[in-house]
C-alpha cells in the first residue's frame, strides 16, 4: 500500500513509546514520557503527540521542534533568559540551540513536528 497523503494524528489504538528523561539531567520529581511518534520521514522529520507526567529536567536542543501544548501546564526556562509557562492552547518553536528546562506542573500532553 502506498503511503498516505493525509495523515491523522490520532493518538487512539497506537502503543505508545515510554520513557523520560536521562537519569543525569532530572532536576525534580520523576517524569515519565509517553510518545507517540505518528510520522517519522526520511532526513529527520518527525510528527505526534508527547506527553509528561509532572517534574523537571535539564533540556538541550540540537533539532529545530514546533509544539502545540493540547492540555496540562508547564514552565519552560531559558538558560539566563525568560521562564514562559504553557498551556492548553499555547503553540512555539523551539530552535536549536535553546538550553534550559522543562518543568511540568500539570500532566502535560503536546502535539509536535521535529526536524532535525
Amino acid at each position: 500500500m502506498p503511503d498516505q497523503t493525509f495523515l491523522v494524528i490520532d493518538t487512539a489504538g497506537a502503543a505508545p513509546e515510554e520513557g523520560g528523561p536521562p537519569a543525569e539531567r532530572i532536576l525534580a520529581g520523576s517524569p515519565g514520557f509517553r510518545t507517540w511518534n505518528i510520522e517519522e520521514r526520511d532526513g529527520g522529520l518527525y510528527a505526534g503527540v508527547w506527553e509528561s507526567t509532572p517534574g523537571k529536567w535539564r533540556i538541550e536542543y540540537d533539532e529545530w521542534e514546533f509544539c502545540h501544548i493540547l492540555s496540562g501546564v508547564s514552565v519552560i526556562a531559558e538558560d539566563g533568559g525568560e521562564a514562559r509557562t504553557v498551556r492548553a492552547g499555547d503553540s512555539f518553536v523551539l530552535r536549536p540551540g535553546f538550553k534550559g528546562s522543562w518543568e511540568v506542573l500539570e500532566t502535560t500532553r503536546k502535539e509536535y513536528v521535529v526536524r532535525l
